[in-house]
C-alpha cells in the first residue's frame, strides 16, 4: 500500500479518519499483511448479524400483527371502533408499559441494522470518524440514499409516531373494562413496518465489512481494506489532541473526558438539559392554567382536581390536572402528543451516542487490565455488561410510559366506538417526569464529563486514534510499554501482557511500524 504524495493540507482536521486526509509520507506506516486476501484477523461478527436479523424478523411479525388486527377492527367496527379485552386483563397502565417495552425492543433491533448500514455507508464515503454516530442525525450523501438525510428524517418521524401511538391504543370502556383501538394499532404497525423496510434497504445498498459493534473490529476491517491508514509517532496521542502534527509525547496521568473528545456529545448533553428545563416549564404552565381556570365555566380548558400538595402527590394520575376537548378529532390529539413527545423521543435516541462512546472507551481501557482486551463483542451481552447501556435501555420505555401518565388521552369507548377524545395534563405526573429526566440527565452528564485515570490514551471509539495506538492486532490484546529507545520509547499492543509505561519517558512509536497479527 503506497503512501500518497499529495501536498500537505495545513487546515486538515484532526478527526479526519481516512487516508486522503492524512497525506504525510514521513508519518504513514506500512501495515504488514499476508500475500493472500484473508480477512479473518478481524471479526465480521456474523453472530451479531444473525441476532440483528432475528430482531428485525420479530419486529416484522409484531408490526404485521398490529396492522392486521387494526385492519380487522376498522373493517368490523369502523374507524373509531375498538376490540374489547377481557375484564381480567391487566390494568391500563401495565398494558401500556408492556407495549412501550415491545416498541423499544422493535425499534432497537431495527436501529442496529440501520446503524451498521449507515456506518458502512459513511466509511465508503471516507466520512466515518467514530465507531458511534447520531444515527438519525448523521446521513450519507444523496437525498434518495436509504441512509441519506431525507430517509433519516422520515425514520425520525416514524420513531416518534411509534411511541406516541401507544398512548392511543389502550382505552377504557364503560361496560367491558379495557379496549384496543383499531386505528392507532394500525398506524403503529405501519410505522414499524416502514422502519423495517428502510433498514433492510439500507443494508442492501452498501457493503458491510463487519457487523460487530466493537470499534476494534471496525478499525481492523478499515485498515485491512486500506480505508484507514495508521500514522506513526502518535502512540501516546489521545483523540482530543488537536495538534495534527503532534508526535512524541510523555504519558499523561489523566485523560480527557468524552465531553472534550467527541464534539457531538456536548450537543447531546445540552439538549438533555433543555428537555429537563422544558418539562419543568410545562409543569409550571399547567399549574398556572389550573390556577386561572379551576372550576371555571371556561369552554376551552378546565382546571379540575384538588390543589397539588404533598398529600395529593402520587405516581399515578390522581389529583390536579387540566382538561381540554379535542372535539373528537384523533389527528388533532395525535399532533398534540407527537409535538410534545417528539423532543423526548429524540433526546433518548441521541443519548445512545453517550452510552455507546463510553462503552467503546471502557472496552479499550480493558487493555491495561489483567485479562486484557477482548476485541469481539456479544451484542446482547453488551446491553447488560455496561451499566450506562442498561440504564438507557430501561429508561426508554419507562420515560415514554411516564410521559403517557402525564399527558393522558381520555379515549373512553361506548358501545364499541370511541366516544370523543379529551386531553388531560396531570401536574404531579409532569413533575414526576421532570424529576426522572433530571436524574437521567445527571447520570449522562456525569459519565460524559468523567475523565479516565491512567496513562493509556483515550480513544472513545475514534477510529484513526485506535489505528495509531494498536500496532499488533489479535483477538485478545494488552497495551503498555514495548521498547526502550533513544531518544523515544515505544508503547503499543501485544497478544501478551506488557509492562506499564514509564511516566518520565517520551513515547513516539517504533520504526518497525504497524504490525497486524493474523490469528
Amino acid at each position: 500500500m503506497a503512501a500518497s504524495s499529495k501536498p500537505t493540507d495545513k487546515n486538515s482536521h484532526p478527526y479526519d479518519a481516512l487516508p486522503n486526509h492524512l497525506n504525510f509520507d514521513w508519518m504513514i506506516s506500512e501495515p504488514k499483511f499476508t500475500a493472500d486476501t484473508r480477512t479473518d484477523f478481524y471479526d465480521r461478527s456474523l453472530t451479531s448479524r444473525r441476532y440483528a436479523l432475528v430482531g428485525v424478523a420479530c419486529s416484522i411479525i409484531f408490526s404485521c400483527s398490529c396492522t392486521i388486527t387494526g385492519i380487522v377492527a376498522l373493517a368490523n367496527y369502523g374507524i373509531f371502533g375498538i376490540i374489547y379485552v377481557n375484564n381480567t386483563s391487566p390494568q391500563e397502565e401495565t398494558l401500556t408499559l408492556a407495549l412501550n417495552l415491545i416498541v423499544t425492543l422493535c425499534t432497537e433491533s431495527i436501529g442496529v441494522v440501520h446503524g451498521i448500514s449507515l456506518r458502512s455507508a459513511l466509511a465508503s464515503e471516507s466520512r466515518l470518524h467514530f465507531n458511534t454516530n447520531l444515527r438519525l442525525l448523521t446521513a450519507a450523501r444523496g437525498w434518495y440514499n436509504p441512509n441519506g438525510a431525507l430517509i433519516n428524517g422520515i425514520l425520525a418521524v416514524l420513531l416518534i409516531i411509534s411511541y406516541s401511538s401507544v398512548s392511543f391504543i389502550v382505552c377504557g370502556t364503560t361496560d367491558y373494562g379495557l379496549g384496543i383501538a383499531g386505528l392507532p394499532l394500525l398506524i403503529l404497525g405501519v410505522a414499524l413496518l416502514l422502519q423495517v423496510m428502510i433498514a433492510l434497504l439500507g443494508m442492501q445498498a452498501v457493503k458491510i465489512l463487519t457487523w460487530s459493534s466493537s470499534p476494534f473490529d471496525l478499525t481492523a476491517a478499515l485498515v485491512h481494506h486500506t480505508q484507514l491508514t495508521p500514522v506513526t509517532l502518535r502512540c501516546m496521542r489521545c483523540v482530543s489532541d488537536l495538534d495534527t502534527y503532534g508526535g512524541p509525547a510523555k504519558p499523561s496521568e489523566i485523560q480527557p473526558s468524552a465531553w472534550h473528545a467527541h464534539p457531538s456529545i456536548r450537543k447531546v448533553v445540552i439538549f438533555l438539559w433543555v428537555i429537563v428545563a422544558a418539562c419543568a416549564g410545562w409543569a409550571a404552565l399547567v399549574m398556572y392554567i389550573w390556577d386561572k381556570t379551576a372550576y371555571s365555566s371556561n369552554d376551552l380548558v378546565y382546571g379540575l382536581g384538588n390543589a397539588l400538595t404533598l398529600q395529593t402527590w402520587s405516581f399515578f394520575p390522581n389529583g390536579q390536572y387540566i382538561e381540554y376537548d379535542s372535539s373528537g378529532v384523533m389527528l388533532f390529539s395525535w399532533v398534540n402528543m407527537a409535538a410534545i413527545q417528539g423532543p423526548l423521543t429524540l433526546g433518548l435516541h441521541c443519548s445512545e451516542l453517550i452510552a455507546n462512546v463510553i462503552r467503546d472507551e471502557r472496552q479499550w481501557r480493558c487493555a491495561t487490565r489483567k485479562n486484557g482486551l477482548v476485541t469481539a463483542t456479544n451484542p446482547v451481552k453488551t446491553i447488560f455488561a455496561h451499566p450506562i447501556c442498561l440504564i438507557l435501555f430501561v429508561a426508554k420505555p419507562f420515560l415514554h410510559w411516564m410521559f403517557g401518565l402525564a399527558f393522558n388521552l381520555s379515549d373512553y369507548a361506548l358501545n364499541g366506538q370511541l366516544n370523543g377524545l379529551s386531553v388531560y395534563m396531570y401536574t404531579a405526573q409532569i413533575w414526576n417526569l421532570c424529576i426522572a429526566l433530571f436524574i437521567f440527565a445527571c447520570i449522562f452528564t456525569f459519565v460524559a464529563l468523567r475523565r479516565p485515570r491512567g496513562p493509556q490514551p483515550a480513544a472513545y471509539g475514534h477510529l484513526q486514534t485506535l489505528a495509531n495506538l494498536v500496532d499488533e492486532w489479535s483477538p485478545v490484546m494488552w497495551w503498555g510499554h514495548k521498547e526502550d529507545g533513544i531518544p523515544y520509547c515505544h508503547a503499543g499492543t501485544s497478544d501478551h501482557s506488557l509492562l506499564n509505561v514509564k511516566m518520565d519517558c517520551v513515547y513516539a512509536g517504533s520504526d518497525v511500524g504497524s504490525r497486524v497479527a493474523f490469528s
